[in-house]
Protein backbone atom coordinates (compact mmCIF):
# COMPACT_ATOMS: atom_id res chain seq x y z
CA UNK A 1 0.00 0.00 0.00
CA UNK A 2 1.19 3.47 -0.89
CA UNK A 3 -0.09 6.39 1.18
CA UNK A 4 -0.23 9.69 -0.66
CA UNK A 5 -1.35 13.11 0.45
CA UNK A 6 -2.74 14.88 -2.61
CA UNK A 7 -4.41 18.29 -2.52
CA UNK A 8 -4.83 17.97 1.24
CA UNK A 9 -6.52 14.55 1.16
CA UNK A 10 -4.94 11.27 2.20
CA UNK A 11 -5.17 8.27 -0.12
CA UNK A 12 -4.14 4.63 0.25
CA UNK A 13 -3.43 3.04 -3.09
CA UNK A 14 -2.44 -0.47 -4.06
CA UNK A 15 0.26 0.38 -6.60
CA UNK A 16 3.04 -1.42 -8.35
CA UNK A 17 6.23 0.15 -6.90
CA UNK A 18 7.22 1.21 -10.42
CA UNK A 19 4.11 3.40 -10.85
CA UNK A 20 4.94 6.99 -11.65
CA UNK A 21 3.34 9.77 -9.67
CA UNK A 22 1.67 10.92 -12.89
CA UNK A 23 0.05 7.54 -13.47
CA UNK A 24 -1.05 7.32 -9.83
CA UNK A 25 -2.68 10.74 -10.10
CA UNK A 26 -4.37 10.18 -13.45
CA UNK A 27 -5.24 6.49 -13.42
CA UNK A 28 -5.81 5.77 -9.73
CA UNK A 29 -7.08 9.09 -8.34
CA UNK A 30 -8.84 10.45 -11.43
CA UNK A 31 -6.88 13.73 -11.31
CA UNK A 32 -6.39 14.24 -15.03
CA UNK A 33 -5.30 17.89 -14.98
CA UNK A 34 -1.65 16.89 -15.11
CA UNK A 35 -0.98 15.75 -18.65
CA UNK A 36 1.12 12.94 -20.02
CA UNK A 37 3.01 14.65 -22.81
CA UNK A 38 6.36 13.12 -23.56
CA UNK A 39 6.57 10.74 -20.55
CA UNK A 40 10.33 11.48 -20.52
CA UNK A 41 10.50 14.68 -18.45
CA UNK A 42 11.14 16.90 -21.45
CA UNK A 43 7.89 18.86 -21.92
CA UNK A 44 6.70 19.90 -18.44
CA UNK A 45 3.02 19.07 -19.07
CA UNK A 46 3.01 16.82 -15.99
CA UNK A 47 4.40 19.41 -13.55
CA UNK A 48 2.98 19.21 -10.02
CA UNK A 49 4.19 20.50 -6.67
CA UNK A 50 5.70 18.24 -4.04
CA UNK A 51 6.11 20.12 -0.78
CA UNK A 52 5.79 23.32 -2.80
CA UNK A 53 8.54 22.52 -5.29
CA UNK A 54 7.90 21.75 -8.93
CA UNK A 55 8.33 18.14 -9.90
CA UNK A 56 7.94 16.35 -13.22
CA UNK A 57 5.45 13.72 -12.12
CA UNK A 58 6.21 11.41 -15.04
CA UNK A 59 9.73 10.94 -13.65
CA UNK A 60 8.81 10.66 -9.96
CA UNK A 61 7.80 7.36 -8.42
CA UNK A 62 4.54 7.52 -6.47
CA UNK A 63 5.99 5.40 -3.66
CA UNK A 64 8.74 8.00 -3.12
CA UNK A 65 6.11 10.68 -2.39
CA UNK A 66 4.92 9.09 0.85
CA UNK A 67 5.21 11.62 3.65
CA UNK A 68 5.14 14.54 1.21
CA UNK A 69 2.31 16.85 0.14
CA UNK A 70 1.46 16.67 -3.55
CA UNK A 71 -0.48 19.52 -5.14
CA UNK A 72 -1.96 19.24 -8.60
CA UNK A 73 -3.69 21.87 -10.73
CA UNK A 74 -6.99 20.63 -9.24
CA UNK A 75 -5.75 21.60 -5.78
CA UNK A 76 -4.33 25.00 -6.67
CA UNK A 77 -7.60 26.92 -6.39
CA UNK A 78 -9.25 27.63 -3.03
CA UNK A 79 -12.64 26.08 -3.65
CA UNK A 80 -14.28 28.07 -6.43
CA UNK A 81 -11.76 30.91 -6.10
CA UNK A 82 -9.03 30.48 -8.70
CA UNK A 83 -5.38 31.02 -7.88
CA UNK A 84 -4.08 34.40 -9.17
CA UNK A 85 -1.96 32.60 -11.77
CA UNK A 86 -4.98 30.70 -13.08
CA UNK A 87 -6.87 33.99 -13.38
CA UNK A 88 -3.93 35.65 -15.13
CA UNK A 89 -3.73 32.82 -17.68
CA UNK A 90 -7.42 33.37 -18.47
CA UNK A 91 -7.15 37.16 -18.59
CA UNK A 92 -4.04 37.10 -20.79
CA UNK A 93 -5.38 34.33 -23.03
CA UNK A 94 -2.23 32.36 -22.21
CA UNK A 95 -3.44 29.15 -23.78
CA UNK A 96 -4.47 27.84 -27.13
CA UNK A 97 -5.11 24.11 -27.16
CA UNK A 98 -4.69 24.01 -23.36
CA UNK A 99 -2.69 20.79 -23.22
CA UNK A 100 0.35 22.35 -21.56
CA UNK A 101 -1.59 24.88 -19.48
CA UNK A 102 -1.74 22.99 -16.18
CA UNK A 103 2.00 22.30 -16.26
CA UNK A 104 2.74 25.90 -17.25
CA UNK A 105 0.63 27.25 -14.38
CA UNK A 106 2.08 24.86 -11.79
CA UNK A 107 5.61 25.68 -12.92
CA UNK A 108 4.95 29.43 -12.89
CA UNK A 109 3.49 29.35 -9.38
CA UNK A 110 6.45 27.37 -8.02
CA UNK A 111 8.93 29.58 -9.89
CA UNK A 112 7.60 32.70 -8.16
CA UNK A 113 7.87 30.95 -4.80
CA UNK A 114 11.45 29.90 -5.62
CA UNK A 115 12.55 33.50 -6.17
CA UNK A 116 10.47 34.52 -3.11
CA UNK A 117 10.35 38.19 -3.99
CA UNK A 118 14.12 38.52 -3.51
CA UNK A 119 14.32 40.20 -6.86
CA UNK A 120 12.00 41.24 -9.61
CA UNK A 121 12.35 38.78 -12.43
CA UNK A 122 13.11 40.12 -15.86
CA UNK A 123 11.40 38.66 -18.91
CA UNK A 124 14.63 36.84 -19.71
CA UNK A 125 14.73 35.43 -16.17
CA UNK A 126 11.16 34.20 -16.45
CA UNK A 127 11.87 32.59 -19.84
CA UNK A 128 14.95 30.83 -18.43
CA UNK A 129 13.10 29.51 -15.39
CA UNK A 130 10.16 28.35 -17.51
CA UNK A 131 12.30 26.76 -20.24
CA UNK A 132 11.37 23.22 -19.14
CA UNK A 133 7.72 23.80 -20.05
CA UNK A 134 6.99 23.53 -23.75
CA UNK A 135 3.96 24.86 -25.63
CA UNK A 136 3.32 23.33 -29.03
CA UNK A 137 0.97 26.17 -29.96
CA UNK A 138 3.51 28.90 -29.25
CA UNK A 139 1.49 30.81 -26.65
CA UNK A 140 4.73 31.97 -25.04
CA UNK A 141 4.12 35.74 -25.30
CA UNK A 142 0.79 35.40 -23.49
CA UNK A 143 2.22 32.98 -20.92
CA UNK A 144 4.93 35.53 -20.20
CA UNK A 145 2.29 38.29 -19.90
CA UNK A 146 0.31 36.19 -17.40
CA UNK A 147 3.37 35.55 -15.26
CA UNK A 148 4.32 39.23 -15.44
CA UNK A 149 0.84 40.09 -14.18
CA UNK A 150 1.28 37.92 -11.06
CA UNK A 151 4.97 38.37 -10.25
CA UNK A 152 5.80 40.69 -7.35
Amino acid sequence: MVQLSVNGARHELDLDPRTSLLDALREHLGLTGSKKGCDHGQCGACTVHVDGRRVLSCLALAVAQQGHEVTTIEGLAAGERLHPMQLAFIECDALQCGFCTSGQIMSAVAMLVEVDGRRRLTDAGIRERMSGNLCRCGAYPNILAAIRQVRP
